[in-house]
């Protein structure tokens, strides 16, 4: 069972591209374990058309939340099943191609062994809405698909669960790795302004700069 928390508004270029979040409640699984979690679903966009990032838990939440907007993309920052379960009945919804990292195909699959995403996605990939660009960046660790998506023009990057506020993301579960972890955000994170807001796949936002000055701390308690 799942349920939709509330939506809100950030962040704006100035053209009315802007940044809504939804807060969805639902499960999270694997290596045989479940967890009760809140994800954070992105709506990136204006009053025309929008893409949508990892549309957790509850379609019909999400849909109302975009409305009558047009869904340029679907784009799923990794695998784990709370981040896809919902995302075909989601696509299918709002009519719009669902797009995954194929490094995370077996993790896609362990949760719909009967269909696949529309499009592949990779490091480099550029994806147009509402006159604002969010640039696909290849984030490993978390997953081996992880991908963060870098908007510069809203001063923005969603990292899924590769970057919250205070460290990384997980990695003691299967097709995890800490260092591959570090290493991503070292060399593809840390590298953005330092005033770049990070909008992360659970919890509250954070920025860059506030985040960057503890990566020695994270290495040495490892995780």
């Amino acid at each position: 069972m799942s349920a939709a928390r509330g939506i809100g508004a950030a962040g704006g270029d100035g053209t009315g591209a802007r940044i809504e979040r939804l807060v969805t409640s639902g499960t999270f699984s694997l290596d045989g374990g479940t967890w009760d979690v809140d994800n954070n679903v992105w709506i990136v966009g204006d009053d025309a058309e929008v893409i949508v990032i990892d549309p957790a838990h509850d379609a019909a939440a999400v849909a109302e939340a975009v409305g009558g907007r047009r869904v340029r993309a679907i784009l799923l920052t990794h695998g784990h099943d709370d981040h896809i379960r919902a995302a075909r009945e989601t696509a299918e919804l709002l009519g719009a191609p669902l797009h995954l990292n194929p490094a995370d195909r077996m993790l896609w699959d362990a949760v719909h062994p009967d269909t696949a995403p529309d499009a592949e996605i990779a490091g480099g990939d550029v994806f147009e809405v509402a006159g604002v660009s969010l640039m696909a960046v290849h984030t490993p660790g978390h997953s081996p698909g992880s991908t963060s998506f870098v908007a510069p023009a809203l001063g923005a990057v969603f990292t899924g669960d590769t970057l919250f506020q205070g460290g990384p993301g997980a990695t003691g579960r299967s097709y995890s790795d800490f260092p591959t972890i570090i290493e991503s955000i070292r060399t593809q994170l840390f590298i953005l302004p330092e005033e770049t807001v990070v909008h992360t796949g659970h919890g509250d936002t954070t920025t860059i700069g506030a985040e960057k000055p503890q990566l020695r701390e994270w290495i040495a308690r490892g995780h």
